[in-house]
């Protein structure tokens, strides 16, 4: 499965991003890929300035032209395509992608579950469920799941998408990926023997830096010495479309032998994860309202 990730940078409009996104597409098709993601909130380039009402204004339909025209894009191009946007809805709005197949039926709807709540996505309703669909391919269906930037700092995130049946993990992202942003990753997928596709915006965006990532999630292989590295693709900090192949089968025979992912959860042992008491008093204190 050959991904692309659509490291670009916004317009000043949404009718720009549209028309950029979709030239873009169309550079990923001609690369050969199967999927194309956009970065987080690609509808209004992750501009959460002016407030509440302001965002209420940026905000796109999840059934309207924006969000659409990449379902007739990808339908047109036999691609699929993961689009983000700012989507209006009866409250705030949300931070939202939608993947289409190459069809261009909706695969999945996913609305940012951990919100930035200590900065502007504090006037953002968050997501209240980790979604899984199955994406039709040409060599086959694939369970895909999706988690949104700050989502991915939470295991609980990725591991139950893994217990949904995800294979691959969709994270349109906004932020600097650092050291430690990229161990995040690498972490999840190799704790669920997921692949992880993160698409950031490129240097010149404000608080980006690129270096988007695909991690296939296979961490060793029979026959072979040592670990490998899972990471399969590390884009530059410029702005460009990135390709990075999958080898499917490879990581369903993996999954099938080794030990991550479900193989010995203690899943009675967890409640503490179920409750929101903390023993040590300095951990920063709940700050949702």
């Amino acid at each position: 499965m050959k991904i692309a990730l659509l490291q670009l940078l916004p317009g000043q409009s949404e009718a720009e991003n549209l028309e950029k996104g979709e030239a873009w597409c169309r550079q990923a098709k001609e690369g050969g890929a199967d999927l194309a993601l956009f970065p987080e909130m690609w509808s209004c380039g992750y501009d959460l300035s002016g407030g509440a009402e302001a965002l209420r204004r940026r905000a796109v339909s999840y059934g309207g032209m924006f969000v659409r025209s990449f379902s007739r894009v990808a339908r047109e191009l036999e691609m699929a395509v993961g689009v983000t946007f700012l989507e209006s809805c009866a409250m705030q709005p949300k931070n939202s992608v939608c993947l289409f197949d190459r069809f261009g039926r909706e695969v999945l709807h996913y609305s940012k579950v951990h919100t930035c709540d200590f900065d502007e996505e504090k006037f953002l309703t968050a997501g209240e469920d980790f979604e899984v669909g199955e994406l039709d391919t040409a060599e086959g269906p694939v369970r895909v799941g999706a988690m949104i930037c700050f989502d991915r700092e939470f295991p609980e995130s990725a591991r139950i998408l893994m217990l949904k049946g995800a294979e691959l993990i969709l994270a349109p992202n906004a932020c600097p990926m650092e050291i430690n942003r990229l161990a995040a990753l690498r972490a999840r997928a190799y704790e669920n023997m997921t692949a992880v596709a993160t698409c950031n915006y490129p240097s010149g965006q404000p608080d980006c830096n690129g270096h988007s990532t695909v991690f296939d999630g296979v961490a060793w292989l029979d026959g072979e010495p040592g670990a490998r590295d899972m990471c399969v693709l590390e884009a530059p900090e410029e702005e460009g479309v990135y390709f990075a192949e999958i080898d499917l089968e490879m990581l369903r025979g993996y999954r099938r032998g080794e030990v991550m992912g479900n193989a010995y959860r203690r899943p009675e042992l967890y409640g503490p994860l179920l409750s929101k008491t903390i023993a040590e008093p300095f951990f920063r204190a709940d700050r949702r309202k």
